[in-house]
C-alpha cells in the first residue's frame, strides 16, 4: 500500500457520514440508576440552547413530581399530551403526530426505554426519536445505562432485577453525542433516602432490592464503559473517514498476532492476561500466507486451537491477507482498529529448529513500530534429553508431486525451445522459459515456481549459451543475460504465486458464502423444525463431506431429530458431548477443551440467550477441519438458530390460535347449551306443570295449548339434540349417505309438518314445477337440511313475512332456494355463516340459534357432492337467500 493509499479516507466512513445527512443529532444523558440526575441535566442543557435562540419542544419530560425538575421546565414550551382510553383508563402519551407537524429545532424526549400505550404509532419511544431524527429534528433523551439490550443480562446478574423495557445497542451507537451523568452511590443513596428519587415507601424498598451499595458502584462502572466504548467508536470513525494515521494515545486496544507454532496458545494467554490488567479490548488475528497453503494437518490444528482459545477467552478474531508482508498487514490493521499494543509469538519447531513467526517478521514489526509498543512471546524452554537430540533431517511433503510436475514443465518448454531456435533469436528464448516458470506458478505454487527458474536458467545456459552442452560461459553479456534472466523469473513467478494465492482465496471465499446462501434458502422454506434440521444436515454434507446430527430436548429427553448419513451412531461419550453443549451452550467434542475423545465435534445452535439445539459434526480421519470449515459451521449453527426461533414461533402461535379456537368453540357451545337446551326445557316443564294442577279451570282448548306447547318445545329439543349428534358424526367422518332416488316435493313436505308451529307465523310460498326428476339423495339427511334452513328463516325475518321456496333443474343438478325478508347477511361475511358456532353480529343479530344448523346443511350437501351458498334476497342486501345444490338420480335423462 502506497502513502497516498494510506492517506485516502474510508469510503465505508464517508458513506456513513453521508447517510445521516438530513437527520437530526441524538443526544443521550446516560446514568448507571433513576435518580442521578439524567432530566435535570437534559432540561438545564435545553434552556442553555433556549437561550440561544433555538426553537425548544418538550415533548414528553417526566418530572415525577420534584420540585427543582418542574422549575426548570416550567420555562421552556410543553407540548400537550395525547390521551389514550386503555383498560377502562385515560392514559397520556407524547403527541407524535403534533410535534412532527410543529417541527422545532429541539425535541426534549425523556426515558427512552419507555414502553408506550397500546394504540399507539410504535410500540416503543425509542421507535417514536428515530420517527423525530427522521423528520430532521434534534432531540435530547435520557436513558439508564441497565436499559441497554447487551447490559441487560448482566445487570440482571449484578443486581438480581430482570429490566424488561429495553433499547437496542445501535441507538447508543448512531448517537452523536453522549453526556455521561454521573453521581457516587453514597450521594445517590442519600438523595433516595431525602424522597428525591421515590416517595418514602418506594424508597425503602428499593434501597432493599437495587439500590445497594455495591450494586449502584457496578451499574456506575457499566455507565462509564459504555460511555468510553461509545467516544472510543467515535473516535475511529472519525480517523476513518479523515483518514489519519493511528494509533492516537486514548483508550488503549491489544493486537495480538497468531501463526501455526506451539507458541500460539502462550501468546493468547499473554494477550488475554495484559488485556484483563489494562481492562481493555482486544483483538487476536492470523495472517493467510503462500505458506498456509501448506501447512500439515498438525499446524492448521494449531493453528484452529489457538484461534478458539481467543474467541472462548472473549477476543475478536480475524483472517488477514498478506499484501505487501506479514509485517505490512499487521501494522496496517493495527493502525485501523487503533490498537496501541501488539504481542508476537516467537517460537521455534523443537522437530527442525525453523522460527514458526520467522525473525524477519518480528525484526520488520518491531522496526516499523514506532508507534506502537511491541511484546514478543517466546516459547518457554523444554528439557530434552541430550541422547534423543537429533539434526533435522528434510522429509518429503505432500507437494512433492508438484515439484516433479514442475520438471516435466520446464523440460516439455526446454524442448519446445529447442523447436523455436531456428525462427527466433537465441536471447528470445528466454522469454519461453519465463514462460514455463509462470505457468508453474500459476497452477502449482511458489517453490515449484522457483525450482523452475533455477530449471530454467540451468537448461537456458546448458543449451543456449556459448559454448553449448556445458555450463561456462564465455561472454560476459550472456553472464548477465542469464542473471537478469534468474532475477526476473524468481520475481515473475513469485509475483504469479501471489497472484494464484489470490484467486485461490477469492474463489473459497465465494464458495463459502455460496454454501451458506444455499444453506439459508434450503432451511428457510422449511416448515417445521424436524425439516429445518433434516434440511440442514443434508445441505452440511452434500457442501463440506461431513456427517452432520442435530439433537433438540424434547421434553426432558436429549433426542436426535435429523442426521445425516441416516441412524448416525452416537456413543456414550457422544451424547454426553452432545447434551453438555446443549444445557452449558459451549461447544465440546472432537477439537474443543471439552470432551475432546469425542468424535464428533458439538456446535452450540443460540438464540439470544437460549440454547435451541446443538449442532453435531464429524469428519473423516483424512480431513480434518480448518479455521475456515470452523467459521462456516459456526455461521451454519446461527442461521439454524435463526430457522428454530422461526419454526416455534409458527408453532407457539399455531398452538395459541388452536387453544383460542378451542376456548371459542368451548363459550360457544355452553352458551348454545345453556340457551337451546334451557328455554324448551322451561317451556316444557311449566306446561306440564300447568296441565298437572287439578284444581285450574283450564279449558278443553286451553289445555290442548298447553299439549301442544309441550309437542313443540319438545320438537324443538329433538331438532337440537339431532343436530349435535350429527355435527359429531360429521367431525368424525361417520356420516355416511344412504342414496337413493327421491322425490323433492315428498322432502319438502315432510320438513314442513315438522316445523308447521314455527311455520305458522309466516306466508310460506312454494314454485315448484309439477314435474321435478328425481334427486339422488339420502331423504331423511336433506330433510334435516330443509328443517335447518327453514328453522333459522323462520328465527331471523319478521313474523307474517313471506319464506318462499323455488327449485329448477340446473344441468345435472336441481337448485333449490329458500327466501326470507330479513335483515339479510353482509356480503363479507355471507361465507362464514356455514361455519360451526358462527353467528352474524349485524343483521341477522338474534341470538336463537347454536350456530350448528347450517354448519350441519352444508356438511351433509357437500357429503352428497352439491353445494350450498347464501345470497341476498334483494338487490339493496336485505333478506337471504340459502341456495342447495343437489345432484339429479339420473342426469343424462
Amino acid at each position: 500500500m502506497t502513502e497516498t493509499d494510506e492517506a485516502r479516507p474510508d469510503p465505508e466512513a464517508l458513506l456513513e457520514e453521508a447517510s445521516g445527512e438530513g437527520r437530526g443529532k441524538l443526544k443521550i444523558f446516560l446514568g448507571a440508576a433513576p435518580g442521578v440526575g439524567k432530566t435535570y441535566a437534559m432540561l438545564e442543557a435545553a434552556r442553555r440552547r433556549a437561550a440561544e435562540g433555538v426553537d425548544v419542544i418538550a415533548g414528553v419530560v417526566e418530572t415525577h413530581g420534584r420540585i427543582e425538575t418542574e422549575t426548570l421546565l416550567a420555562g421552556l414550551d410543553v407540548l400537550p399530551k395525547r390521551a389514550h382510553f386503555y383498560r377502562e383508563r385515560i392514559l397520556h402519551e407524547m403527541d407524535l403526530e403534533s410535534l412532527i407537524e410543529r417541527h422545532p429545532e429541539l425535541a426534549l424526549i425523556d426515558e427512552l426505554a419507555h414502553t408506550n400505550v397500546p394504540g399507539s404509532r410504535h410500540e416503543k419511544r425509542w421507535q417514536d426519536v428515530e420517527d423525530v431524527l427522521a423528520a430532521g429534528i434534534d432531540v435530547y433523551t435520557t436513558l439508564n445505562v441497565q436499559h441497554l439490550e447487551t447490559m441487560n443480562d448482566r445487570v440482571a446478574r449484578i443486581s438480581g432485577v430482570k429490566v424488561r423495557e429495553t433499547v437496542p445497542d445501535r441507538l447508543l451507537e448512531q448517537a452523536d453525542e453522549i453526556e455521561l451523568i454521573d453521581l457516587p452511590p453514597e450521594d445517590l443513596l442519600e438523595r433516595l433516602r431525602a424522597g428525591k428519587v421515590y416517595v418514602q415507601d418506594q424508597a425503602a424498598r428499593a434501597v432493599q432490592n437495587f439500590f445497594s451499595k455495591g450494586n449502584l458502584t457496578a451499574l456506575r462502572e457499566l455507565a462509564m464503559r459504555a460511555a468510553a466504548d461509545r467516544v472510543d467508536a467515535q473516535l475511529m470513525r472519525h480517523m476513518r473517514s479523515t483518514a489519519t494515521s493511528g494509533p492516537w494515545p486514548v483508550q488503549e486496544r491489544i493486537l495480538v498476532c497468531l501463526d501455526d507454532g506451539p507458541v500460539a496458545r502462550e501468546v493468547v494467554r499473554a494477550g488475554k492476561r495484559m488485556a484483563d490488567r489494562a481492562r481493555v479490548g482486544w483483538t487476536a488475528v492470523h495472517v493467510a500466507t503462500d505458506r498456509s497453503d501448506r501447512m500439515s494437518e498438525g499446524e492448521r490444528d494449531r493453528l484452529a486451537s489457538a484461534l478458539r482459545l481467543a474467541e472462548r477467552l472473549g477476543a475478536e478474531t480475524a483472517t488477514l491477507r498478506e499484501g505487501e508482508s506479514v509485517a505490512t498487514a499487521v501494522l496496517e490493521h493495527a493502525r485501523r482498529i487503533n490498537a496501541s499494543r501488539i504481542v508476537l509469538g516467537r517460537g521455534r519447531d523443537r522437530r527442525t529448529g525453523a522460527s514458526l513467526f520467522s525473525e524477519d517478521v518480528a525484526g520488520a514489526v518491531v522496526a516499523r513500530a514506532r508507534d506502537f509498543e511491541v511484546t514478543l512471546i517466546a516459547d518457554p524452554p523444554q528439557k530434552e534429553e541430550r541422547s534423543k537430540r537429533r539434526l533435522p533431517r528434510w522429509r518429503p511433503r505432500a507437494e512433492s508431486g508438484a515439484y516433479l510436475r514442475a520438471v516435466l514443465v520446464m523440460v516439455a518448454f526446454s524442448m519446445a525451445a529447442m523447436a523455436l531456435e531456428t525462427v527466433l533469436p537465441v536471447t528470445a528464448l528466454s522469454l519461453v522459459f519465463m514462460t514455463g516458470v509462470v505457468v508453474v506458478a500459476s497452477i502449482y505454487g511458489l517453490g515449484p515456481s522457483i525450482a523452475a527458474s533455477a530449471i530454467g536458467f540451468v537448461a537456458y545456459n546448458f543449451f543456449f549459451t556459448e559454448p553449448r552442452l556445458t555450463f561456462r560461459v564465455v561472454r560476459e553479456a550472456e553472464l548477465v543475460t542469464l542473471g537478469l534472466f534468474l532475477v526476473a523469473s524468481i520475481v515473475t513467478g513469485n509475483l504469479a504465486a501471489r497472484l494464484r494465492a489470490r484467486a485461490i482465496a477469492l474463489r473459497d471465499s465465494v464458495e463459502r458464502t455460496t454454501i451458506l446462501h444455499e444453506f439459508a434458502r434450503g432451511i428457510a422454506v422449511a416448515p417445521s423444525s424436524e425439516a429445518v434440521a433434516r434440511a440442514g444436515v443434508e445441505q452440511i454434507a452434500a457442501a463440506m463431506g461431513l456427517d452432520a446430527l442435530v439433537l433438540r430436548r424434547v421434553g426432558s429427553q436429549v433426542t436426535m431429530i435429523a442426521s445425516e448419513p441416516e441412524a448416525a451412531p452416537l456413543d456414550m461419550r457422544d451424547r454426553t458431548a452432545g447434551g453438555y453443549s446443549l444445557e452449558k451452550g459451549n461447544p465440546s467434542g472432537r477439537g474443543t477443551d471439552t470432551l475432546s475423545s469425542s468424535q464428533w465435534l458439538f456446535l452450540p445452535v443460540r438464540a439470544a440467550e437460549e440454547t435451541l439445539a446443538v449442532l453435531g459434526l464429524r469428519s473423516s480421519e483424512e480431513r480434518a477441519m480448518t479455521t475456515e470449515d470452523r467459521r462456516l459451521l459456526e455461521a451454519f449453527a446461527s442461521q439454524l438458530a435463526l430457522a428454530f426461533e422461526r419454526t416455534d414461533l409458527n408453532d407457539a402461535l399455531e398452538a395459541a390460535r388452536l387453544s383460542s379456537e378451542t376456548e371459542r368453540l368451548r363459550s360457544a357451545l355452553l352458551s348454545s347449551v345453556s340457551h337451546d337446551l334451557r328455554t324448551p326445557l322451561v317451556s316444557i316443564i311449566g306446561a306440564a306443570s300447568s296441565l298437572a294442577d287439578t284444581e285450574t279451570g283450564y279449558t278443553a282448548e286451553m289445555r290442548h295449548e298447553l299439549a301442544e306447547t309441550i309437542r313443540e318445545e319438545g320438537e324443538r329439543l329433538d331438532r337440537y339434540i339431532q343436530n349435535l349428534l350429527d355435527m359429531t358424526r360429521l367431525s368424525h367422518g361417520a356420516l355416511t349417505p344412504r342414496r337413493i332416488a327421491a322425490d323433492l316435493s315428498e322432502i319438502v313436505g315432510n320438513a314442513r309438518r315438522r316445523l308447521r308451529g314455527d311455520l305458522a307465523r309466516f306466508q310460506l310460498e312454494m314454485t315448484l314445477p309439477e314435474t321435478l326428476p328425481a334427486i339422488d339423495v339420502d331423504p331423511l339427511l336433506i330433510e334435516q337440511v330443509l328443517v335447518n334452513v327453514l328453522d333459522n328463516a323462520a328465527k331471523h325475518a319478521p313474523e307474517e313475512t313471506a319464506i318462499r321456496l323455488m327449485a329448477r333443474v340446473d344441468g345435472p343438478a336441481i337448485e333449490l332456494a329458500i327466501a326470507d325478508q330479513g335483515p339479510g347477511i353482509p356480503p363479507e361475511v355471507r361465507h362464514r355463516v356455514f361455519e360451526m358456532f358462527y353467528r352474524v353480529t349485524t343483521g341477522d343479530s338474534q341470538r336463537a340459534g347454536t350456530g350448528l344448523g347450517l354448519a350441519i346443511a352444508r356438511g351433509i350437501v357437500e357429503a352428497h357432492g352439491g353445494s350450498i351458498r347464501a345470497d341476498a334476497t334483494h338487490p339493496d342486501g336485505s333478506g337471504t337467500t340459502i341456495v342447495l345444490r343437489l345432484p339429479l338420480a339420473n342426469p343424462e335423462l
